[in-house]
């Protein structure tokens, strides 16, 4: 069972969500938040798997309430909702600690999907979110070939949510080392953290390409 905390300033969306994600066997609805001071004294209390936090926010902004909850429970997964999907908007989402970004234009089924991969490690993603995570500079051409053996190893464990130290146990090398190959390993991809290499890897790095 994932168990969830809604946090959105409209009743309207607060009770839809509720109503949509309630009716799945596998998620359970603690609580909905009306603005993003509350949603962090819940956050607190109830302690939920996952937090699905508005962007726009009143008392506390969601960037500023996503900071504050990571702060305080590093384990709780935030996922960033929000009906603006700029470029900067989704990078403050990810600086402050966002777990995964959604628009609310989403498809409910992709939304649905994108929770329960949570559960597993999984970064849910908007496509379109996906997209701007995925631009690189264009002086930066990667091909799945321009990777050394170890790199793809280390980058297919980041895609399926691994952290270093589980990276360095399934390797069998030190976590130092494991973090000199991600310096490498985004330089080479043209990303600048685990979450944008899981994206890259997603689109660009199946897994059967390691076999």
């Amino acid at each position: 069972m994932i168990r969830i905390l809604i946090a959105d300033d409209h009743a309207l969306i607060r009770e839809g969500l509720t109503q949509l994600l309630a009716a799945q066997g596998d998620f359970e609805i603690v609580g909905a938040a009306r603005n993003g001071r509350e949603a962090v004294e819940m956050a607190a209390r109830l302690e939920p798997d996952v937090v699905l936090m508005d962007l726009a926010m009143p008392e506390l902004t969601g960037i500023g309430a996503i900071r504050q909850i990571k702060m305080r429970r590093a384990a709780t997964v935030v996922v960033a909702l929000t009906t603006f999907g700029e470029p900067d908007r989704v990078l403050a989402a990810f600086q402050a600690g966002a777990d995964g970004f959604f628009m609310k234009d989403v498809e409910a089924e992709v939304l649905i999907a994108g929770l329960r991969s949570t559960a597993s490690g999984g970064i849910p993603l908007s496509p379109s979110v996906a997209a701007q995570l995925l631009r690189k500079p264009k002086s930066v051409e990667v091909g799945v070939a321009s990777l050394t053996s170890r790199e793809a190893d280390v980058l297919t464990l980041i895609a399926e949510g691994f952290k270093n130290k589980q990276i360095a146990r399934q390797l069998g090398i030190s976590e130092k080392t494991v973090k000199a190959h991600c310096g490498r390993l985004f330089q080479r991809i043209g990303v600048t953290d685990r979450t944008q290499a899981a994206v890259w890897a997603t689109k660009h790095y199946p897994r059967d390409a390691t076999a």
